[in-house]
């Protein structure tokens, strides 16, 4: 069973038995929003999640993710969510900078 909790989406809770799919594709089939500007092509950054927990349940960093963080875009504790697959738990927030403004927030 694979496990994602939104901290600052309220606790938000998504439960999938899918380890092929990325964790973006997992948070949008359960009706959650969240930002990917390039449509989930690995292009940008505006996937990134920061994972509070869980980041041993997460696939190897992609040779995208690779370049981010040697450009300093994604820091140690964020990954790009198109870009990675979960095989646990995870718990994640999103970052300030690609918070959307029709989801109501709890911090």
């Amino acid at each position: 069973m694979l496990k994602i909790v939104i901290r600052n989406l309220n606790n938000k809770t998504i439960i999938s038995n899918n380890n092929s799919k990325t964790v973006l594709n997992i948070i949008h089939e359960h009706y959650v929003d969240w930002m990917h500007a390039c449509g989930a092509k690995g292009r940008c950054t505006t996937c990134k999640m920061i994972v509070l927990e869980g980041a041993e349940n997460l696939s190897e960093d992609s040779p995208f993710e690779k370049k981010c963080r040697s450009l300093n875009k994604i820091e140690s504790n964020e990954r790009l969510a198109c870009q990675c697959t979960l095989e646990g738990a995870i718990i994640i927030k999103v970052p300030q900078e690609y918070k959307l403004p029709h989801q109501s927030y709890s911090d």
